[in-house]
């Protein structure tokens, strides 16, 4: 059947882990966990229909004007979702999340909210950065900056990357037809190599690629349509294959 070791199952993630096993055994025995991928919704997110899954993830901008109250009622929607898992971070809009007089990431009691860090989530180890390549609002990087920021990044030896950019030339291209990813982050994915990379910030290039050099998958999950402001109401579902544990040995004394 199935084996487990003790890393899976440790608390407090052992009630998640144990949904998640549910659900694995629900998608007819193939060990997989099914992620929601989400961005840019913008203060919309209850307009989203969201499909069921082990782990939701929020690339974003999940506020219209970076607000404390708008973060509040955005936790209280979270707090009303069927997924066991949610990881959530800011984006280049959620102003608020940035300003250290305000806190506003205590409010999110109803996810894992990541800033520049690291959480075992499901059984895989999730990595989460808000920064942007200079554009406007909050967490934005000059391309310096940008180097620096991301050279750490493959030691935190993560499986899923969440960003608010996409990497340069993946999913990055504007109406315009221009490239205004991260160069340095496309670097660090390519040495690290995790399973998934989700991101948002640019409308129009939503969608799914996966890179056949580093066979990294790449979702820019933005919900938010660029011209109409509709939201295209189509969250990205990907089944991460879950990597058969072996048991450990029980430790004997003496």
């Amino acid at each position: 059947f199935f084996r487990f070791n003790r890393v899976f199952f440790q608390l407090p993630a052992a009630v998640a882990a144990a949904r998640c096993f549910r659900s694995v055994l629900s998608l007819g025995m193939r060990a997989a966990l099914r992620v929601v991928c989400i961005s840019d919704t913008h203060g919309r997110h209850r307009r989203l229909r969201l499909p069921a899954g082990d782990l939701l993830i929020h690339a974003g901008d999940f506020t219209n004007h970076g607000t404390p109250e708008e973060v509040a009622e955005f936790n209280e929607w979270l707090g009303t979702l069927p997924h066991p898992n949610k990881v959530v971070i800011a984006g280049n809009l959620d102003a608020c999340m940035q300003d250290p007089t305000v806190e506003a990431h205590s409010l999110l009691t109803n996810c894992t909210y990541l800033c520049d860090s690291t959480a075992q989530v499901a059984g895989f180890m999730v990595y989460g950065s808000p920064w942007t390549p200079k554009f406007y609002g909050a967490f934005q990087l000059t391309p310096q900056a940008s180097v620096s920021h991301w050279a750490a990044l493959p030691e935190t030896k993560a499986q899923i990357v969440v960003t608010h950019a996409p990497c340069a030339g993946i999913l990055d291209m504007t109406r315009a037809r221009r490239h205004v990813g991260d160069e340095a982050l496309a670097r660090a994915i390519r040495a690290l190599r995790p399973k998934l990379v989700v991101c948002g910030h640019i409308h129009e290039a939503f969608g799914q690629f996966t890179d056949p050099e580093t066979g990294v998958r790449h979702v820019n999950a933005a919900q938010m349509e660029h011209l109409s402001g509709n939201l295209q109401g189509q969250p990205v579902v990907v089944d991460l294959e879950l990597e058969e544990p072996q048991l450990e040995s029980p430790a004997t004394t003496s």
